[in-house]
């Protein structure tokens, strides 16, 4: 009789805890269903009809041209050579900036805000992938700029909205027993319970609710959206932007949006801005209210009274057909011809906007489809579909 090997007699066993794990960790990566006081209290909100969160003006989407856009792709969707990024060392936040405001971007919509004492993290995604599964979907380009571990000590995790490129259960599972509050918009509170944060280090906020942390205002402000990890629970949990209003300065932060009436509405109540940061990349002509697009961000930046703009939501993944620079090199064609002031740092170097500072361009010389030949113009919206052009 044949001896079997007793390394390999571990193999099965080893592979089927493997796969159970895995399965396991895509579960609960799913989230959970809101139920209880939780959901009463989303069913109460303005936003909820029938069922579900729905946006003042409808989201367009044409699953066709979006299915098709899979297989026309840009050459240079992601990076062929490494990206230029700076590794974050943790005495940079020994002191806080004597400015008052200074933004460490980390790629993509992760950032550290530290604004009139308060330190904010924004979307915090530190997983290799945006995905419920840790061996398939997109890949980051470069690893985390710095470790969570040495990050200082965070004040608030501030999230958008549960799409995995924004809400990342790895990331959160090593935050939860830290002193941070997470502030998040309705519903999104069970995720956070489910995995493990306590009730007491969750906020959740409707649109124009506020809560206030140290000498901080936070406000939920509207944001032109969706939600949902799973098929099943498409917009069950609600997605917003934030305004952040320090003693001294003032941050509007964007999530994930298109283009809508509200952003003005934004800007009169909480603007001027001294930093908006806005979306910028990951668009398609097929979804084109779902997020904003490089030219329409521009507008976006002075509907809402905003100072200097730091374009975000580009620079790590690859979550659409377009090319990797295309985005930055669109937003600064937009804002010369508008006179917006763009920042753009490499991924993990810090800015502070109050602080004047020339930026060289660190991405490389690529090309990419213009605003003419790919124009991005959210619907309903005539005023402003004219004015991005």
């Amino acid at each position: 009789m044949k001896k079997v090997h007793s390394s390999r007699k571990w193999l099965f066993p080893v592979l089927v805890l493997a796969l159970g794990a895995s399965f396991f960790y895509t579960c609960q990566a799913m989230g959970k269903k809101a139920e209880g006081e939780r959901l009463i209290r989303m069913q109460d909100s303005p936003q909820w009809k029938d069922g579900q969160f729905v946006n003042p003006q409808p989201l367009i989407n044409d699953f066709w041209m979006a299915l098709g856009s899979m297989f026309r792709q840009s050459v240079d969707v992601s990076p062929k050579d490494p990206v230029p990024v700076v590794f974050v060392e943790k005495s940079r936040f020994s002191k806080l900036p004597s400015s008052g405001l200074r933004v460490t971007w980390f790629g993509h919509s992760s950032s550290l805000i530290e604004l009139d004492g308060v330190r904010v993290l924004t979307d915090p995604v530190w997983s290799e992938r945006t995905s419920p599964s840790s061996w398939i979907g997109p890949k980051r380009w470069y690893p985390p700029l710095i470790s969570l571990e040495d990050l200082p000590e965070i004040d608030v995790v501030l999230i958008s909205h549960d799409h995995y490129d924004h809400m990342d259960l790895g990331t959160i599972s090593k935050l939860k027993d830290r002193n941070i509050l997470f502030v998040v918009p309705l519903g999104l509170g069970a995720n956070l319970s489910y995995w493990g944060v306590p009730t007491e280090k969750i906020v959740e906020l409707d649109w124009w609710e506020t809560k206030k942390i140290k000498n901080l205002e936070i406000v939920s402000t509207p944001a032109r959206h969706a939600s949902g990890r799973y098929l099943l629970d498409n917009d069950k949990k609600l997605w917003s932007s934030y305004a952040l209003l320090g003693n001294q300065h003032r941050v509007y932060f964007s999530g994930d949006t298109g283009l809508f009436p509200k952003m003005k509405e934004i800007g009169e109540k909480y603007g001027p801005f001294d930093l908006t940061m806005i979306e910028t990349g990951q668009y398609n002509q097929a979804w084109p209210d779902w997020h904003i697009g490089p030219e329409q961000a521009v507008i976006a930046h002075s509907q809402l009274k905003g100072k200097v703009l730091l374009p975000i939501h580009w620079g790590l993944f690859a979550l659409a057909s377009h090319g990797w620079t295309e985005p930055i090199e669109r937003v600064l064609e937009k804002s010369k011809e508008l006179g917006v002031t763009v920042i753009t740092p490499k991924p993990g170097e810090s800015a502070e906007p109050g602080l004047k500072k020339d930026y060289i361009a660190w991405w490389p010389k690529l090309p990419y489809n213009s605003a003419k030949e790919d124009p991005i113009l959210s619907s309903q919206l005539e005023e402003n579909t004219a004015s991005a052009r």
